[in-house]
């Protein structure tokens, strides 16, 4: 088991993550704490890094439950398909630097050349869920330029070895 902390460059909040893996893969839960909110995360991965299953609920009871099958279709909590974010393998919560983790991990060596990827991006504390495009590019063995395709922000984040964001200038540092 495995735990992180970051915390935002500007403003208050935290971020904690416990990180467990098994024979079936990756399971994280995490809480997030932002100036105006707080909300828990679970999200499951299979051995390949691949979603395919994330929980998310806020400090007041609204919540937001996605399943996927690895492979890009996604179902609400309810069993219902989401159309919109078919082809999305990963998800981003827009307040965690874990959820950069996912794509770095999956992608591997492929990120030696940019590779854009289309994501479930879950807005905090709203839980509105829509696909964004972003890509990934390996700069360095520790260093990962993301972009955010449709917004046009661009960030180098520095990751240890596990690929687990270090510091995401600007916005997050990891404390422990």
């Amino acid at each position: 088991m495995e735990t992180c902390r970051w915390i935002p460059e500007a403003g208050s909040g935290i971020e904690h993550l416990t990180l467990r893996r098994d024979g079936a893969g990756l399971f994280a839960q995490g809480a997030v704490i932002g100036e105006d909110f707080g909300a828990f995360y679970t999200i499951r991965c299979d051995s390949a890094w691949r979603v395919r299953h994330a929980l998310v609920e806020m400090a007041g009871g609204a919540r937001l439950e996605l399943h996927a099958d690895g492979a890009g279709a996604w179902r609400d909590g309810q069993g219902a398909p989401v159309a919109a974010l078919a082809g999305c393998i990963d998800i981003d919560l827009t307040a965690s630097c874990f959820t950069n983790t996912l794509p770095i991990r999956r992608l591997g060596a492929a990120l030696d050349t940019r590779q854009e990827i289309a994501v479930a991006w879950v807005h905090l504390p709203l839980l509105r869920v829509e696909p964004a495009r972003q890509a990934y590019t390996r700069l360095a063995s520790h260093l990962y330029r993301f972009e955010g395709v449709d917004t046009g922000f661009t960030a180098e984040l520095t990751v240890d070895d596990e690929g687990l964001v270090v510091h995401y200038p600007g916005l997050f540092h990891r404390t422990a």
